[in-house]
């Protein structure tokens, strides 16, 4: 059985963390085996609504019920996070992916190295065009950040340029896309890092 690849996915509370995995699996689960685990505080709500709007059938979604802070169950105590890859591992043998939401936590909050093998940090413009600038280690470790909503920049007087710019300067040659994942737009990078990247695929064939 080979072993199936981690991603962890966080960033804050309605950035789109729950929407880019459905959307990602909507979109790749037709060729790639995928199942996805969703932390929160004291609900499995996002388990649900994944569940519900996804493609994954209910089977290759758990829900973890973190309590307290939870970033602890992603970077200090990652075992309710470790059984519930196991378990899926068991259900699913043939699994390529398997995706660790995060519960939405603030800009510092950072996977386990021992927990995933990539990471994704997403934000949202609505937050402000100053967040890529607070430089937190998120944006900054994350293996891939990515600046969903653009279609809200006009509304909240963000500049897209701007939050390029800073994204650039704080993570050097790591990846970042815009995405608005509504309307799938700028997904095309996310799907393509992952081909690339994250499953070595050439993306050429």
């Amino acid at each position: 059985m080979t072993e199936p690849i981690k991603i962890g996915v966080g960033g804050p509370v309605g950035a789109g963390k729950t929407q880019l995995v459905e959307r990602i699996t909507r979109h790749m689960s037709r060729d790639i085996s995928m199942a996805a685990i969703t932390n929160d505080i004291y609900t499995i709500e996002d388990a649900k609504i994944l569940a519900a709007n996804g493609i994954l059938p209910e089977n290759r979604i758990i829900g973890v019920e973190t309590g307290g802070c939870p970033h602890t169950a992603i970077r200090e105590d990652t075992s309710m996070n470790t059984a519930a890859i196991e378990e899926l591992k068991t259900r699913h043998p043939d699994l390529q992916i398997i995706f660790v939401e995060s519960g939405g936590d603030n800009l510092s909050a950072t996977f386990s190295p021992e927990l995933v093998d990539f990471s994704i940090y997403i934000i949202d413009v609505a937050q402000g065009e100053k967040i890529p600038r607070k430089a937190g280690q998120g944006m900054i470790k994350s293996d891939l950040f990515i600046i969903n909503k653009t279609d809200l920049a006009p509304h909240v007087g963000a500049d897209l340029a701007v939050m390029e710019r800073d994204s650039k300067e704080f993570r050097g040659n790591k990846p970042f896309c815009f995405t608005n994942l509504k309307t799938d737009e700028g997904l095309d990078e996310v799907l393509n890092w992952i081909r690339r990247d994250v499953l070595m695929l050439d993306l050429a064939s």
